[in-house]
């Protein structure tokens, strides 16, 4: 009896074992085990765990994943086994088969992801290593792999791990985006190695490239020549076997992560710093990193106003297209090739080498072999050292195609050797030296050219004045001169797309009526307009038609499309709401206001659209969207570090300090806010939406409205009680926006539990009480400049003290955030303006009301209708 039960015990031990679940301390998981629901297996040193999870917002759907074990707060995923192939039949289970896969199973038992088929035999284990790496074993230690995750990553990169490809195994290492937040699954943003000529890595959304890492030299990625300063290591082995970089953490107690961020189209890398991710090092960084920014021979340097230059011996293909910055149609040359051993070569230095995806590789020559094959191909039109390695060049690669995606640095990065006609380099080095007599013929002939285009230039510039003269003597036996029409310039001269000189507008009459009734536009005569007009089939064409998916926004004046020209430009088309007698005012006014204004932070006006029924206003495309869209959003927040916050900080008060002070007429904005400023691709600030602005001239720095318009939480108070006009209400509206920058909150709304203060009665208690870096948002992680934050909340309680006199002109605003030195004044208790309180909500409604103030019936637009989605507030 007691053999028969110790028997039976044992065979109940045995078929435990079998089914043995791991433990959270257990990094390996056995044949025939079963790792499900919160169980997770743990690296040896608790620095990764692996287990299932499900994304906020994903409906059940469950993942298997990696993330970091010992790091609090929300979890970071850095791998997801079944991203295509997620359970929706819980429970998912993990298991270690018999045939040595690893295999996913929903909860009826049915196999939804698996490993490949091992290349080793008899499998025993797979385990979870400190590197982050899941792999399967034979010995169960991890030194006969069998089939790893390194060798499949997700969005993340991290040390140790390939990005490339391994010809030999037939394995391609790409990272990508997840697709949204709650869903892992593939999104069209990878980084990817390109194969061919030089090693190249390219970050792109769907098939279009935004970003390369520049050709590997042998010793650097030519276009991040100062990642070797950085806090690691990093390899970029080139072999007919296997292409690909990795990098490695100096100290090991540093957590790294590489990754592909899809919402913002950039690779970022990230460490964690006192309980928080930071992102110190990001791609694109600047305006020079995105792909082919100057097009074919052109090269990109941010140290040059305008950025984009063309090499020696080229000009631009376009002359009038880059007069207005737009460098996508590059450069040719001057001279052409003779190929005949009548050609040189020109060395341009301090470069990121062209994209060398197309590019010949030959890597026994020396320098001098490869010039002399460049020389003997007439296609070829550059060359350069294939290893750069000790500072010596050795190798060659030769360019038969157009010269892509150069940028010059202020440090040493490579040498590049372009071909030119023998005629183009001794112009060069005369020019280098200042040997004009070498340079006598050439000068010659270019006065003789000019000389020549300036007399056409002039005789057609009498003929359009004579025509117009003519044109507008008749039109003054009509009804009289039509306000609306456009100067004869918007005709008369090469512009990018068909235009009308006399725009069919429809009801003229009523139209004029109103623009002659309306104060906004008192100023604004139809002689400071000088603006093409796109065809309406240009603008149908563009937007599909204005399909839906093209909609990104709608604002007060009508809904805003995304549109994309026939020359590939992108831009916003702000369509006028049909019937809106408002939007016609509000349509003119705009137009006259911005047409004339050019500046870095102000959103760029490209045209109009005024046919039919139509009134359109077409505009440069921010593909960052509105401020309000990050500041707001609790993810996207987290993206705008302290150092990209002061920045639009500084650039909003420049647009506004050439507004108020640097234009030609003065301007009241009147409606500065977060969704009325957008960011470029940069994350360069543009003020935008002057659809209610007024223009001041002369000496005029004060008015008074009977109509009150605007959004309460950002009006001044002086503005919103008695109607009264002034550059100071914009410093009002900017003290508030700065305010809502920093602390990523509204101003509308209440703040503290137990007062019923808004954000600027908050900011005030806090300064108040010497607590005023509580302001900061949780966001920033703890991460920022003390004195500059500190210095920013005491300007913006300036900005928004009750007496309009007391409050600093911008550009004394911009003098005291551009000088660390700069001693502020101290504040006085900032004024209210009444509706701020009683709408504690955030949403903008379009009610009117009326009230009396020193006698004056004030008519209030309580906040104009909007919808933050984009260019909304164009």
């Amino acid at each position: 009896m007691r053999a028969r039960t110790l028997s039976l015990l044992l065979h109940l031990l045995a078929a435990a074992a079998s089914s043995f679940t791991p433990s959270a301390s257990t990094d390996t998981i056995y044949r025939n085990t079963t790792l499900t629901g919160n169980q997770t297996l743990v690296s040896a040193g608790g620095i990764y765990a692996l287990g299932f999870f499900s994304p906020a917002g994903a409906d059940g759907r469950t993942y298997l994943g990696i993330w970091y074990a010992s790091i609090p707060g929300p979890t970071t995923v850095v791998w997801v086994a079944n991203r295509r192939d997620p359970v929706a039949n819980a429970p998912a289970a993990l298991q270690l088969s018999a045939g040595g896969r690893l295999v996913i199973l929903d909860g009826n038992n049915d196999t939804v992801w698996s490993t490949a088929a091992p290349t080793v035999g008899n499998v025993t284990a797979a385990q979870l290593l400190d590197s982050g790496n899941l792999v399967l074993s034979a010995d169960g230690g991890g030194q006969s792999v069998a089939w790893q995750s390194f060798d499949y990553p997700t969005d993340t990169l991290l040390p140790g791990m390939k990005l490339g490809v391994d010809i030999r195994a037939g394995i391609t290492r790409n990272i990508t985006a997840w697709r949204s937040p709650s869903d892992p699954s593939p999104g069209d943003v990878t980084f990817k190695l390109v194969i061919g000529g030089l090693p190249q890595f390219f970050l792109l959304r769907g098939a279009t490239r935004v970003y390369t890492s520049g050709p590997w030299n042998g010793e650097i990625l030519t276009g991040v020549p100062y990642l070797k300063a950085q806090a690691f290591t990093f390899e970029v082995v080139y072999s007919p076997d296997e292409t690909y970089y990795s990098y490695f953490i100096r100290e090991p107690s540093l957590l790294s992560r590489l990754v592909v961020d899809g919402a913002a189209t950039q690779l970022k890398r990230f460490s964690l710093n006192n309980g928080a991710w930071n992102s110190f090092w990001y791609y694109p960084t600047d305006q020079c990193d995105y792909y082919a920014k100057c097009g074919p021979f052109g090269f990109c340097d941010t140290d040059r106003s305008p950025p984009c230059s063309c090499l020696p011996g080229f000009v631009p293909r376009s002359p009038d297209q880059w007069g207005r910055r737009e460098w996508s149609g590059g450069c040719v040359r001057s001279t052409s090739l003779s190929c005949d051993g009548g050609d040189g070569f020109w060395v341009v230095n301090r470069m990121k080498l062209p994209q060398a995806t197309d590019a010949t590789v030959y890597a026994g020559m020396t320098l001098d072999q490869c010039r002399q094959a460049c020389l003997g191909n007439c296609s070829c039109g550059a060359y350069a050292a294939a290893n750069n390695s000790g500072g010596i060049g050795v190798g060659c690669v030769i360019w038969t195609v157009d010269l892509l995606d150069m940028r010059q640095y202020p440090i040493v990065v490579q040498d590049v050797y372009i071909r030119l006609a023998q005629s183009e380099i001794d112009a060069l080095k005369a020019a280098a030296t200042g040997d004009h007599q070498h340079l006598h013929k050439s000068k010659l002939i270019v006065v003789i050219v000019a000389t020549i285009s300036a007399v056409l230039f002039l005789l057609a510039a009498a003929g359009c004045c004579f025509f117009w003269t003519k044109k507008k003597k008749a039109s003054k036996k009509g009804e009289g001169e039509d306000m609306t029409s456009l100067p004869p310039s918007t005709a008369d001269f090469a512009l990018p797309y068909r235009v009308r000189s006399q725009p069919s507008l429809s009801p003229v009459r009523d139209h004029k009526q109103l623009l002659d009734a309306s104060e906004e536009t008192r100023y604004a005569t139809d002689k400071d307009v000088d603006l093409p007009l796109f065809e309406l089939e240009v603008i149908l064409a563009a937007t599909d038609n204005f399909a839906g998916r093209k909609r990104i926004g709608a604002g007060g004046f009508g809904p805003v499309y995304m549109g994309v020209l026939e020359d590939g430009q992108q831009v916003a088309v702000k369509r006028l709401s049909q019937g809106s007698t408002q939007g016609v005012s509000e349509f003119m006014n705009e137009v006259r206001l911005i047409a004339k204004l050019q500046h870095r932070n102000l959103v760029r006006l490209l045209g109009c659209c005024i046919e039919n029924d139509e009134r359109m206003l077409v505009y440069e495309y921010m593909h960052n969207q509105s401020l309000d869209t990050f500041i707001f959003d609790e993810g996207k927040r987290r993206l705008l570090r302290w150092q990209k916050r002061f920045e639009i900080i500084l650039g909003i008060a420049r647009g506004l300090q050439y507004l108020h002070e640097d234009s030609r007429f003065r301007i009241i904005h009147r409606d500065l806010k977060a969704s009325n400023v957008l960011l470029d691709r940069n994350m360069v600030p543009k003020i935008s939406d002057f659809g209610i602005a007024r223009m001041f001239g002369g000496d005029q720095t004060t008015a008074y409205t009977r109509k009150v318009v605007g959004t309460y939480g950002y009006m001044a108070p002086e503005y919103a009680m008695d109607g009264q006009i002034s550059i100071k209400s914009d410093v009002f509206s900017f003290g508030v926006l700065v305010l809502e920058i920093i602390t990523g909150r509204r101003n509308r709304g209440s703040y503290e539990p137990d007062l019923d203060v808004n954000l600027l009665g908050y900011a005030w208690m806090l300064w108040r009480e010497g607590r005023s870096m509580e302001l900061l948002d949780e966001a920033l992680g703890g991460s920022f400049h003390h004195s500059r934050a500190l210095r920013c909340i005491q300007l913006a309680l300036l900005c928004v003290e009750a007496q309009p006199r007391n409050r600093p002109l911008m550009s004394s605003v911009v003098t005291m955030l551009a000088s660390d030195n700069a001693v502020l004044p101290e504040p006085s208790e900032p004024g209210v303006n009444p509706g701020i309180m009683s709408a504690s909500s955030d949403t903008e409604s379009s009610r009117t009301r009326s009230a009396t103030a020193n006698y004056v019936t004030v008519t209030r637009l309580e906040a104009r209708s909007t919808t933050s989605t984009g260019h909304s507030s164009l």
